[in-house]
């Protein structure tokens, strides 16, 4: 494996595990107003990483109109309809079934990211997100759901494609330092507004010391720092092999829960992380081609 891939590996897999981490912190501000919160989150967020723009010197570039319309579609789909739609779909079913749901993103993915390129998809590319897939299924469990909630499942997942999709054009310009920042920043007013007319002003409130710690964490590393390694990643990586990475996710889920003290993981649990590694290891393998065959000269006959 060269550095280069290595790199793209390493930055992928360390952006989905702590997209991971989220399910396990989340239930620390649980309570603090969902709106509020998420608004909050992504305004921190822009200013830490507008920063980063300024520490590292790199310029703000205006986007063109073509892409100014993709960071609206980007930040009202990846960020917002996406965070929508998983809380309307646990209302209507189990947690498991949105995360079983939104956990096929790889097979998405691995359809829609060659499509994009005018490239056939990769045999062992689907192969690998189908065993991927697997294990998130069962890492996540399965349970009851009504067809609301189905519905509002796959909007989440088709939001979650979309996170990627949407960005790789942009990308190729702007990098993931401009992306990630005015993806965020333009989320702010968006969740601003829709907070208002579902909660109005009691969408805030002042947060309890471990609701504030929980609000910075996803703020900085879940919407900050992941953002950075996922955009980073994803044009070395292409779409279709960045997304067996979505497969961390619940490896992520499982690790911090265990260092927040919510217990050991279940057998099952532990079952699909090993189908998700497999996938992973399949689908990233590259076998090198074989050196070619040295051609053997018969010797030449002189006649006269």
């Amino acid at each position: 494996m060269s550095n280069h891939s290595w790199s793209a590996y390493s930055r992928a897999g360390s952006a989905m595990f702590l997209v991971g981490s989220l399910a396990a912190v989340s239930g620390v501000v649980h309570d603090y107003p969902f709106y509020g919160g998420q608004t909050a989150r992504y305004l921190v967020s822009a200013v830490l990483l507008f920063a980063v723009a300024l520490v590292r010197r790199i310029p703000l570039i205006r986007p063109t109109g073509r892409e100014a319309l993709l960071f609206v579609a980007l930040a009202a789909t990846g960020l917002v309809l996406f965070n929508l739609f998983v809380i309307e779909g646990t209302k209507h079913a189990n947690p498991a079934v949105v995360g079983t749901i939104v956990g096929t993103v790889p097979i998405v993915l691995a359809l829609a990211g060659p499509l994009m390129r005018r490239t056939r998809p990769s045999g062992r590319i689907l192969i690998a997100a189908s065993i991927v897939v697997a294990g998130t299924a069962l890492a996540s469990g399965l349970g009851t759901s009504d067809a609301q909630g189905i519905l509002y499942s796959v909007g989440a997942l088709a939001c979650e494609a979309c996170f990627s999709l949407l960005a790789l054009p942009l990308l190729v310009r702007l990098g993931p330092v401009r992306v990630s920042a005015y993806t965020a920043a333009i989320s702010v007013p968006m969740l601003l507004v829709l907070g208002l007319l579902v909660d109005g002003t009691s969408m805030f409130r002042t947060p309890t010391l471990a609701e504030a710690g929980g609000l910075a964490y996803l703020a900085i590393l879940v919407s900050g720092i992941a953002f950075l390694l996922w955009y980073r990643a994803l044009p070395m990586l292409g779409a279709d092999r960045a997304g067996l990475f979505a497969g961390v996710i619940p490896v992520g889920t499982i690790i911090t829960s265990l260092a927040l003290g919510f217990g050991l993981p279940a057998p099952a649990e532990l079952a699909g992380v090993t189908l998700v590694i497999a996938g992973l290891l399949f689908g990233l393998y590259r076998p090198r081609p074989a050196a070619p065959r040295a051609v053997v000269r018969e010797p030449e006959v002189l006649t006269g």
